[in-house]
């Protein structure tokens, strides 16, 4: 039985714009999703990196026929609810809005797509709010874990650098007002890009706005793929020494395969995250609940294009336990590859991803959402139903074999941080 619970309709323009519609019964309400396919992955250029993550706020700052006071004003008068993300593989542009309003947001966005305008000076403006927000996320833990982690895990791939950016790309941006223009041109294509809409509308609708507003933009010619990051030789380590007050962290991260909806490794690894680490995991009962050492505990194998990390975070209560607390989750990683899971415990996890999932769909913006997920990785969004009976159809030798060639020893980096001591 599919997950994915909506019919739904997918065509592409002659210019390669995809364009995906989802009627679903919440009336006279419409979100549209704007998903560009670049990342924090696609910025190969040495010394240009954070730019995806930059173009995110520069795509505010609007047009000659909607300045950015003009659309911020339309926005407002709809009473819609705008705003946009960057992720390692895709920039998210996302508003919802009453269904009647659908067509005018469609010409806006359509506008600045298309025409995007500023001149230098907003651009460096923006270029040291761009430093003011990385420097403001510095101050917060878990974010610089992530940092140092991705940094010491990969060598040559993008996934080095988060999608902020290397802070010494950030503190030149302000300089690089001629390469943003390069960016924008490169990536701001209908071949880039898929329109994803779910509420009150019908596909025809749709069709008919895409093709008024969307169907003269220009296709592009820009083509270029990130380095291949090598096989992992040995475990890596790093420390964080921490300037203020706060509980000591441990990161662990485990070079992972790539998101597929047909080879089970990565699958597996979703399963082994939450048998492995998840609220009713033995592990959450012996360190959080019973033995308090940690307040924290979660793993994560978040989907990527290319390889990326299965990764743990731990913030451990009690500093004296630390190296108790790292020898637990280690030797739950190591159960994995050495013994088998038992067939019922997995089931469950099963019927709780599926269910997980499920509960996404409850909104507009929920379905929507979750389709800009799957359009990021495949460009379809028939890779959720695929993996998702992936997932159901393994067995507990499939996770024991994604153990055994991805959560070893040689592809680990451990990343931990405590307060300076004074």
């Amino acid at each position: 039985m599919s997950v994915f619970p909506y019919a739904y309709d997918q065509f592409d323009l002659p210019n390669s714009l995809r364009v995906i519609t989802v009627p679903a019964p919440y009336r006279q309400i419409a979100s549209l999703y704007i998903v560009v396919s670049a990342g924090s992955r696609n910025e190969i250029e040495p010394g240009r990196s954070g730019f995806a993550h930059f173009f995110e706020h520069m795509m505010f700052r609007g047009t000659p026929a909607f300045p950015s006071e003009r659309y911020e004003a339309a926005i407002q008068s709809a009473g819609a609810s705008s705003n946009a993300y960057t992720d390692d593989d895709r920039t998210v542009y996302h508003t919802t809005l009453a269904a009647e309003d659908l067509d005018s947001l469609m010409a806006m966005e359509a506008d600045r797509f298309q025409n995007l305008s500023y001149p230098e000076q907003d651009f460096r403006t923006e270029a040291l709010a761009v430093l003011g927000e990385y420097n403001k996320d510095s101050t917060e833990p878990v974010n610089k874990l992530l940092e140092v982690l991705r940094d010491r895990a990969f060598d040559v791939h993008t996934y080095k650098h988060t999608t902020m950016g290397f802070l010494r790309d950030i503190e030149r941006m302000p300089e690089m007002y001629d390469y943003s223009l390069s960016f924008f041109d490169r990536f701001y294509r209908p071949e880039y890009t898929t329109l994803i809409v779910a509420g009150d509308v019908t596909s025809a609708q749709i069709r008919d706005m895409a093709q008024r507003h969307w169907g003269a933009w220009k296709r592009g010619s820009w083509t270029a793929q990130p380095d291949r990051e090598p096989p992992p030789s040995a475990a890596r380590e790093a420390h964080i020494s921490w300037p203020t007050h706060t509980l000591p962290y441990i990161l662990l991260g485990f070079r992972a395969p790539a998101y597929s909806d047909s080879l089970p490794a990565s699958a597996a690894l979703d399963l082994a995250a939450y048998l492995g680490f998840g609220e009713d995991s033995p592990l959450y009962a012996d360190l959080v609940l019973d033995n308090q050492w940690v307040d924290i505990l979660w793993a994560s194998n978040a989907d990527h294009i290319d390889p990326y990390l299965f990764t743990v975070l731990v913030r451990g209560k009690d500093p004296s336990r630390l190296n108790d607390v790292r020898a637990r989750v280690l030797e739950t990683i190591n159960e994995f590859s050495a013994v088998e899971v038992d067939p019922v415990r997995l089931a469950g996890a099963q019927r709780r991803l599926r269910y997980q999932y499920a509960l996404t769909m409850n909104s507009c913006e929920g379905i929507a959402s979750s389709l800009a997920h799957a359009v990021s990785l495949t460009r379809g969004i028939e890779t959720i139903n695929r993996r998702q009976a992936l997932i159901e159809s393994l067995a507990p030798a499939d996770l024991i074999a994604a153990a055994r060639a991805h959560l070893t020893e040689s592809a680990m980096t451990v990343v931990t941080l405590s307060e300076v001591v004074r």
